[in-house]
């Protein structure tokens, strides 16, 4: 396989191209079962759109969902599930200038050199467009997470170019369109961003996903590590440049007495390793954080070379975010919700029936 399949027991196949007629995915090993109309789509689909503000790409896509298969009488069948999502908002006259030269800082060049043909309409396969399907299968995930293990996965923009929040309130993530955990300074981001657009630039940004209520036990030992496939999973998100585990690369600079999250008989006393101990969970909360980098659609000229090897200079023209960090919080949560469904399942098939185990800390 070309690897656009994800997981294991709960598979993940998407398919389509950001300026194609549409998007999909096919999920394989769902439980039969579960309780699944289209309209239970649109919460998770609408967070992470595209022209919800001034400050994202004012692409404006339907996104609505067609289930083709898997689902009868409203509850999953245990076949697989088919999405589809049919693009309405392409403007490829846009690309027609870059189709024969290579954006610095996009995927043009290295799928060039891979396949030797490339679609250069909003970025084709490598474009943020995909993602739309890997939102939408974890709405999938979430639901049956939440319903079988009370699992919750929930994620805030933790860093915006040189900005960090000055408080943190869960209730203000959904309130505003950063998904900034501190409303108070949503008015500085706006103004920031509004002097970013204006300028033809971009920035870079940091996203943190939670998942509270983890049971201790999900994960393998080496190859299939819970950390492991989760480093991979975000990684695979595109402009993602970073990946932190708990404390990640701060933990360079604690000593060992400060990191160790030393156990009492009510708990662990903190949770530095994030959730995850030799690549299992330990049952408190599983924390990753995603470093994006800046957007290289830019308005700025840029130099490089066209399909002769010839120097050019690109400006990059079309609907592009300043800030794909932005709305990347809702993508970030659907690849930790499709691992942990993924290893949910992973253990029931080997470890089904070891059961609760005492002591459980959390």
């Amino acid at each position: 396989m070309s690897s656009n399949s994800f997981g294991k027991l709960f598979t993940v196949t998407t398919f389509g191209e950001s300026h194609g007629p549409a998007i999909g995915c096919v999920i394989d090993g769902c439980p039969p079962g579960l309780p699944l109309d289209e309209q239970e789509f649109r919460h998770d689909l609408d967070r992470r759109a595209t022209g919800k503000s001034r400050h994202t790409s004012q692409r404006r896509e339907a996104d609505e969902v067609e289930i083709l298969s898997g689902v009868y009488e409203g509850r999953t069948t245990g076949t697989p599930i088919a999405l589809l999502i049919r693009n309405t908002d392409q403007r490829s006259k846009d690309y027609g200038d870059i189709a024969q030269t290579f954006r610095p800082g996009h995927a043009d060049y290295s799928y060039w050199q891979k396949y030797g043909i490339r679609d250069p309409r909003g970025g084709g396969r490598s474009s943020a467009r995909e993602t739309t399907m890997r939102v939408a299968a974890a709405v999938i995930a979430k639901k049956w997470l939440a319903e079988r293990h009370g699992v919750r996965v929930r994620g805030h923009l933790a860093q915006l170019g040189e900005l960090l929040p000055q408080a943190f309130d869960w209730e203000a993530v959904e309130q505003n369109p950063f998904f900034w955990p501190d409303a108070a300074q949503v008015p500085a981001l706006e103004k920031y961003m509004d002097a970013l657009r204006k300028s033809g630039d971009s920035v870079g940004a940091r996203v943190s996903v939670v998942a509270e209520g983890v049971p201790p036990g999900w994960g393998e030992p080496i190859y299939g590590k819970l950390d492991g496939d989760l480093a991979a999973a975000l990684m695979s998100i595109n402009a993602v440049k970073g990946v932190e585990i708990g404390d990640g690369f701060a933990a360079v600079g604690q000593r060992g007495s400060q990191h160790r999250d030393e156990m009492r008989p009510d708990g662990f006393a903190s949770n530095h390793a994030g959730g995850i101990l030799g690549g299992i969970s330990t049952g408190q909360p599983v924390i990753a954080s995603i470093a994006l980098k800046p957007t290289s659609s830019i308005l700025i000229p840029g130099h490089s070379v066209n399909l002769a090897g010839e120097p050019v200079e690109v400006v990059t023209k079309g609907r592009h975010d300043p800030c794909v960090g932005i709305r990347a919080t809702p993508i970030a949560e659907a690849m930790m919700a499709l691992v942990l469904m993924d290893h949910a399942l992973r253990h029931r098939a080997q470890c089904g029936d070891v059961g609760e185990v005492a002591p459980r800390l959390s």
